[in-house]
């Protein structure tokens, strides 16, 4: 059957045939583009095509007659001729009734939640999708794209690194958007200028990118003035954000994502994406119209017992009902679709307790979205990472669903935080913590790789800002500074913010290698914020999620000014990949050695470590596969320094120093084997400092 459609400019009209329910989205063949969408109670269905992504009307608009172009619950069309590029967008008719939880308004232009493209950002108004009336001359738009068309070469997916990953968390914009980074201004910001970072990243050792959230997101979803920065604020769950391609062209994005990905790849360095599929953009009972409540309010998300408002288990005003059948499946194939098409090699999922909700908000003991991504043989060899907490008080770190998700170890951070602070009765959790957690990692299943370790993240004070500030400093955001969190664990060393005190700020590069060291020697995949290898400050703001600007981010001057500490970084990143121990997939005994390659508890003698909640000190050591020699490791968070006797080495062996953060720049990493040897078996730990030696290797 075929029906017709008119073209208002021309009073011409086209021929379109009824197309099919499947695939959703838009999808091409050679004769053509396939059109289907889902709307439950949608009454009216209209494609509206647009010549030009910036064209204040549509050229042609296609009203779907129910008859031909709805099966159950979805609406579709195929339209001859369309081909890669097409630029559309969708308008759906029905109940205005949020009281009965629908929000439909058949004035407002609709991303289609299935788009592989978005456009139209420079002529975007949020405002225009809040208040009444038409807003096509303001609106996003999709956009078709053939996934076809991109030649990968012979690039795929990277399976998981051999041994640990270390992964380096970063805001793709803020890595190159300095003009300090050197990269050209149209490439600052973009995935394009990433890709001329790539020496830097691969010098500094890391294996995994994990992109702060790079789906298409709404930037206009701040307080007046700002500028949702972070992009914890999705609109599109299948297009690349247009505004970080320097080809601003409408499938730009796309193929300037995929270069990305596969010159990452040819560098080995694996790409997780931060992925938010716990809210959208459309906010609460007042947010904008923009994609999923125009098609199916009802659906797309968690309503209160009062169904005009929503159930918010994010604090940004809605939850995606995750646990919904159609919702399910669109988190399923958005997955899918960037494993498959986009060569995509992990997700990082935001809050994704949220994940673990049932439509009625209460947390479910076997949630099907989960259980299927755990199931999924397209994802079986990417990294999935979960966030497993949400922001109604839902806390499941080392309890969430499923076998296969590693987990942000938020108790890592915190107990490390409080030892090299100074506070009491932390030792016995912090030797957990460097073991990697088998106390909260406690299934059959479970091994040291779940345990994502991490000192910093983009959520909270940088490293430099940790040893700098004692309180949050975040008036800039407008929000009177109650916004971001006060529990940061924080110490200034004596004064806070900046100073030109030399002997605090040596104190604080101390502060700041104890804190990378625990990090890459303890048990677990460790995770490094962009900026803390040079010690970027934010000035002491511990939510810059609207920040634009010079205080996000990354400084490349810095490169040279704390090349010393960023030379520390990497070489401690280099040492961690060399001990074959820290590979080990299996966790090691906790409190004493049952065969080599576990670790072994000491105090300021051998054997004799000081559990008392007043002790501020700790060694360890591993004994490492042969030939290499046994790790010590001395902790002294103590206001004054201890002296540490060393066990006696057989045969005669030595032990030889890698490692002293109170030691000048230069000196205060040594690789193993060039290390001066220690002799007598005694030797001083300066006040908050962390000491690391190596036994010669055995003498044949």
């Amino acid at each position: 059957m075929e029906t017709m459609a008119k073209i208002p400019k021309k009073n011409l009209t086209i021929t379109v045939e009824p197309g099919s329910p499947y695939p959703l989205g838009a999808t091409v063949n050679p004769e053509g583009v396939n059109f289907s969408v889902f709307s439950k109670y949608g009454e009216e269905v209209e494609l509206l095509l647009f010549s030009g992504p910036r064209d204040p009307r549509p050229s042609t608009r296609v009203c779907l007659d129910p008859s031909p172009h709805r099966t159950h619950h979805y609406w579709h069309v195929f339209v001859p001729g369309l081909v890669h590029g097409q630029v559309y967008a969708w308008r759906v008719k029905g109940p205005g009734r949020p009281e009965q939880g629908h929000r439909f308004d058949g004035e407002k232009l609709l991303l289609d939640p299935y788009g592989r493209g978005v456009t139209g950002l420079d002529i975007y108004d949020r405002k225009s999708a809040r208040l009444p009336g038409d807003n096509c001359e303001r609106s996003l738009r999709s956009v078709v794209i053939d996934s076809n068309k991109y030649d990968w070469e012979d690039d795929h997916t990277l399976p998981p690194t051999e041994g640990r990953q270390m992964i380096y968390e970063m805001h793709l914009a803020g890595f190159t958007k300095s003009p300090t980074s050197g990269v050209s201004e149209q490439k600052r910001g973009t995935y394009a200028g990433l890709i001329e970072k790539i020496p830097y990243l691969l010098d500094l050792g890391i294996t995994a990118v994990e992109l702060l959230p790079i789906h298409h997101f709404d930037p206009q979803d701040a307080p007046a003035g700002k500028t949702n920065y972070w992009g914890y604020s999705s609109l599109s769950y299948f297009a690349p954000h247009s505004a970080y391609s320097s080809d601003r062209s409408p499938t730009g994005p796309v193929r300037e994502f995929q270069d990305m990905v596969k010159a990452l790849h040819k560098a080995g360095i694996r790409v997780i994406l931060d992925v938010v599929y716990n809210h959208t953009a459309e906010a609460g009972a007042d947010g904008p119209v923009l994609c999923f409540a125009g098609f199916e309010n009802s659906a797309y998300y968690m309503l209160d017992d009062d169904l005009s408002k929503y159930a918010d288990f994010t604090g940004c005003g809605n939850t995606l009902n995750a646990n919904h059948s159609v919702v399910r499946r669109l988190i399923l194939d958005s997955l899918r679709y960037w494993v498959e098409q986009m060569h995509v090699d992990g997700f990082r999922f935001d809050l994704a307790s949220t994940l673990s909700r049932g439509e009625d908000g209460h947390p479910m003991d076997n949630p099907p979205i989960l259980w299927a991504i755990e199931s999924d043989p397209v994802l079986a060899g990417t990294s999935m990472i979960a966030e497993a907490w949400d922001a109604a008080g839902l806390y499941q770190v080392g309890s969430f669903t499923g076998d296969r998700f590693a987990q942000w170890n938020g108790p890592f951070r915190d107990r490390i935080r409080g030892f090299l602070r100074g506070d009491q009765d932390v030792i016995e959790r912090l030797m957990a913590r460097i073991v990697g957690s088998p106390d909260l990692f406690s299934t059959p299943e479970s091994q040291p790789w779940h345990s994502i370790n991490f000192v910093t993240c983009h959520d909270g004070f940088s490293l430099m800002d940790l040893v700098s500030y004692n309180q949050k400093h975040n008036l800039a955001n407008g929000e009177d500074n109650r916004d971001g969190s006060d529990n940061n664990q924080s110490w200034n060393c004596g004064v806070e913010g900046p100073t030109n005190d030399p002997e605090i700020l040596r104190l604080r590069q101390q502060q700041s290698r104890n804190f990378l060291c625990l990090l890459m020697l303890s048990h677990g995949t460790p995770m490094l914020t962009m900026g803390d290898e040079v010690l970027q400050s934010h000035q002491g703001n511990n939510n810059p999620w609207c920040q634009d600007n010079e205080l996000a981010w990354l400084d490349w001057d810095l490169v040279e000014s704390e090349s010393g500490f960023l030379r520390f970084t990497r070489e401690l990143i280099n040492l961690a990949k060399g001990l074959g121990v820290l590979q080990n997939d299996q966790f090691w005994s906790a409190t004493c050695p049952k065969r080599k390659g576990e670790i072994s508890w000491h105090g300021v003698k051998p054997g004799l470590p000081d559990w008392s909640a007043g002790s501020k000190h700790l060694a360890f050591s591993i004994e490492q596969p042969k030939p290499s020699g046994t790790l010590y490791v001395l902790l002294n968070a103590e206001d004054h320094e201890k002296e540490f006797t060393l066990p006696k080495l057989p045969d005669g062996r030595r032990w030889l120093h890698v490692i002293n953060t109170a030691s000048l720049p230069n000196e205060d990493i040594i690789p193993p084997g060039e290390g001066n040897p220690i002799a007598p078996r005694k030797i001083l730990a300066v006040a908050r400092s962390v000491v690391v030696l190596m036994s010669e290797a055995p003498r044949h």
